[in-house]
């Protein structure tokens, strides 16, 4: 394929996101003069760089990151590889999505180049300029996150050819991020773990958190389509057969994680991004990647291909009988996040850089409808520093949020706009979220969240306290809480804020004590483009567009006024089934 386009390759080596921090580089003798080796601090772990030189040109990178994620920094790293070599210049933008792991492997690989006395600043290289590409498929898919991808397996498993486009240099998109779970209820999975649960449960649970303002219907198809999404992604060798937990505003333990070989919950979208992208690769399905749609295809009405722009500013466009739109939210863009909201000017966001909301734009010059726009959810734990996500379900396993005073302050357990407001209250607006020793035991998360350097910890309460420099009060207070939080747990009853103590599974009586300092970020938009519960997209008038589907974070009126931490990925899953089968249908009839 040509220089933006790509047919998914088995993705090899691993990374994810985090903090860097390099180390003294080595010098070998390699085959062609000299190589130099630098390490860095990715999320996941050490990334060790080795940069092979010739004099002033370097001839090659090898790396090795065996705790990183393949699908998100492992084609990072690939993609930042070649492009160094071509263009002979470390000086080169990080990927959207896998930032700290990108940050991380620049940092070795300038360490290495600055030992080496090598100034890699372009003026040896060159820049392949991409052609224009036109094609066709039977279905266009916009957008490789969860959803898309979800949506061009189903397709390609039915015998449709299928071309994927993707504004980033890597597939995942806010997919990549989910921390936690999916929902989902009267799965095999519950009822092999003695889970008591019903659709009807899961409707009740995401209506009263969206306030009611969901549509009905879309809820209704989601619930009782969650059970046959967990079967289907069985069937493709993606089990969450983790621990099932609980998060804010769920009446069961209806969230299924997956786990490592080693029994240990993991988050939930590197994992899926990881099965969908290789799955994706097996399916031989096309790939375009750094190609951000601009234009739907219109012919008699019905839609027909789309436009889409290259990274060199080439032209894509792509013939399809059917499209499928799943672009994402806009939560990375903060001039359409603050049109919509004003009042979250200048919070920080957990989204990649490329949920940039452009189906709003292209779809609005189809007339399409949107709904809730204005709808706009806060996670309540998001790293202030940088947007990292820490993952809901710890606080259903039994973390607590204490503030500056060493107080809880709310049922941590609440729905996400709740338990945002409530810190909101705080006195600083961020808060600490503490777990012990048995919770980091049980959960890769945790260890994550460590060595990206996000923790703090303490063998007793009193070293945590330090860590977190708290004063003699708030340490007094600190103690005293954790004390109340063990007798509650020991007794069932949240006597303070009626928290569901069912699902907790340590009392954090005993230490070593983690701590992360957290507070509100902009997570996931409820609003977007108006669809049936058959995924098409509905114009003003009320009336399906023909051959355009939606599926996924660009679709709004599923969730209301505020989502249900668990269900983003039960969305995709579900909805970007029902988009492909729509579209299969529409083409065959």
């Amino acid at each position: 394929m040509r220089n933006s386009t790509k047919k998914i390759l088995g993705v090899t080596i691993c990374i994810l996101l985090a903090l860097f921090c390099g180390l003294a580089p080595l010098v070998k003798k390699g085959a062609s003069g000299k190589s130099y080796v630098a390490n860095a601090q990715g999320f996941g772990g050490n990334i060790e760089v080795t940069v092979f030189v010739d004099g002033d040109t370097i001839t090659d990178i090898t790396y090795e990151a065996p705790d990183e994620t393949p699908s998100v920094g492992g084609v990072a790293m690939s993609n930042l590889k070649t492009q160094i070599i071509e263009e002979q210049n470390s000086n080169v933008d990080i990927i959207a999505g896998a930032t700290y792991s990108s940050t991380g492997f620049l940092e070795a690989v300038n360490a290495a180049l600055n030992e080496a006395g090598v100034v890699a600043d372009g003026s040896n290289g060159t820049k392949t300029v991409a052609e224009d590409y036109e094609g066709t498929a039977d279905i266009v898919v916009i957008g490789g996150g969860g959803a898309g991808m979800t949506a061009a397996i189903s397709a390609a498993e039915e015998g449709k050819s299928v071309i994927l486009l993707e504004k980033n240099s890597i597939l995942g998109g806010n997919t990549a991020r989910a921390s936690s779970g999916m929902n989902a209820a009267e799965t095999h999975y519950e009822e092999e773990q003695g889970v008591e649960d019903s659709v009807q449960s899961f409707i009740d649970d995401t209506m009263a958190s969206g306030k009611n303002m969901n549509d009905p219907e879309l809820v209704k198809v989601l619930a009782e389509n969650t059970s046959g999404a967990i079967d289907w992604l069985d069937s493709e060798g993606i089990e969450l057969n983790g621990p099932l937990a609980t998060m804010g505003g769920l009446s069961a333990n209806r969230t299924h994680r997956p786990v490592d070989a080693d029994g240990n919950i993991i988050p939930v979208g590197s994992y899926l991004v990881d099965k969908l992208s290789a799955r994706m690769d097996e399916l031989g399905i096309e790939v375009h990647t750094n190609t951000a749609a601009t234009e739907i295809i219109m012919e008699d009405g019905k839609a027909a291909g789309v436009k889409a722009t290259g990274s060199s500013g080439n032209n894509v466009t792509i013939h399809a009988d059917a499209v499928i739109v799943a672009t994402g939210g806009f939560g990375g863009n903060m001039d359409k996040v603050t049109e919509y909201r004003p009042d979250l000017e200048g919070y920080i966001s957990t989204n990649v850089t490329t949920a940039s909301g452009d189906a709003i734009d292209f779809l609005g010059d189809l007339n399409a409808d949107f709904v809730d726009l204005d709808q706009i959810q806060l996670h309540p734990t998001v790293v202030p520093t940088d947007g990292t996500l820490v993952g809901e379900a710890l606080r259903g396993d039994g973390a607590i949020l204490v503030n500056k005073e060493g107080h809880r302050f709310f049922n941590e357990t609440g729905t996400r706009d709740e338990v945002s407001a409530a810190e909101i209250e705080q006195p600083t607006g961020n808060v600490w979220l503490i777990v012990n020793q048995d919770m980091y035991e049980g959960s890769a998360v945790i260890s994550k969240l460590e060595k990206g350097g996000y923790l703090v910890n303490g063998d007793t309460l009193d070293d945590l306290a330090k860590a977190m420099e708290f004063d003699a009060d708030a340490t007094a207070a600190l103690k005293e809480t954790v004390e109340t939080w063990s007798g509650y747990v020991a007794s069932g009853v949240d006597e303070d804020f009626g928290r569901e103590i069912g699902a907790v599974k340590t009392d954090l009586s005993s230490g070593p004590y983690y701590a992360v300092n957290v507070g509100p970020g902009i997570h996931h938009c409820m609003g977007g483009v108006k669809i049936n519960t058959s995924a098409e997209v509905i114009d003003t008038d009320g009336n399906p567009i023909e051959g355009l589907y939606a599926c996924g974070e660009v679709t709004g009126g599923i969730h209301g006024a505020n989502r249900l931490g668990g269900n983003a990925v039960a969305d995709i899953v579900v909805y970007g089934r029902i988009a492909a089968e729509s579209a299969i249908e529409y083409i065959d009839k």
